[in-house]
């Protein structure tokens, strides 16, 4: 029961963090599940694996229906999105079929480092606190940046908006305009991903309920929670100011870094 419990807080929870940050799942389900199954002897040696791969189906649903639910609203700007979405696409093809190639002690080493070097990014250079007039991005950064943006995503489960989100940032966009476009920028990567270690997983967890490394107990009740959260946040939550909105961003991860290390 303490399981089903602890499950569905993770959902609900991102279900608000998709709506406030773009976190479509990874950054609050992969710590919360891993620490879960890594307790079961049975799951154990893939817990790390079974989390990522259940948190990128999670965000399919969830960044999905918020992008929906934004383009109807006229809150998405196709410049914006467009190439960056095409080099994310294509980074995550190549991640996901590096994904294959790792053990599980890489994939968590490389979740940890990732998200140190991205709450470092946000502490130590200018520009993310503080908001500057809205410019295009070159050539070289919206096909280099997203190609890598789209690899390091699918090979974490994260999709991507932890990257986006300071990207867009940067480049003078408002906190609210950056976590609109984070959600459908994560959508190619929720997608190889989660094909991938459907396929990788296939047969290899000794439990009913699974396809590949992708939990469908865990994925029912994610959705359950985190569409409920959703709810809740866009009816009763108020606008959040932008530069609190960014401090409240960088300190979610920081919560995020200490879940997975602890």
């Amino acid at each position: 029961m303490n399981e089903l419990f602890i499950i569905a807080l993770a959902g609900f929870t991102t279900g608000i963090t998709t709506v406030l940050f773009g976190f479509g799942g990874g950054f609050v389900v992969v710590p919360f599940v891993y620490q879960l199954l890594v307790r079961q002897p049975q799951l154990a040696g893939n817990a790390m694996h079974i989390a990522v791969g259940t948190s990128t189906a999670v965000m399919i649903f969830n960044a999905g229906w918020v992008s929906y639910q934004n383009w109807r609203a006229g809150r998405l700007s196709s410049s914006i999105l467009f190439p960056l979405m095409w080099f994310i696409a294509t980074g995550a093809v190549a991640g996901s079929w590096l994904m294959g190639m790792m053990s599980e002690v890489l994939i968590r080493a490389l979740f940890i480092f990732y998200m140190l070097a991205t709450i470092g990014d946000c502490l130590l250079r200018k520009g993310f606190f503080s908001s500057n007039a809205p410019r295009r991005m070159s050539l070289l950064t919206s096909t280099g940046g997203g190609f890598l943006i789209g690899m390091i995503a699918a090979l974490l489960g994260v999709g991507g908006s932890v990257m986006t989100v300071p990207l867009l940032r940067r480049h003078g966009h408002a906190m609210r305009e950056c976590i609109s476009t984070a959600n459908p920028l994560s959508l190619p990567v929720a997608l190889c991903g989660a094909m991938t270690y459907a396929i990788n997983g296939w047969h290899k967890i000794p439990s009913d309920g699974f396809v590949g490394f992708i939990s469908l107990k865990i994925l029912g009740l994610l959705l359950v929670t985190g569409w409920t959260g959703i709810m809740f946040s866009r009816r009763t939550l108020p606008a959040v100011p932008d530069v609190w909105h960014a401090r409240i961003y960088v300190m979610l991860l920081c919560m995020v870094l200490l879940l997975i290390l602890f």
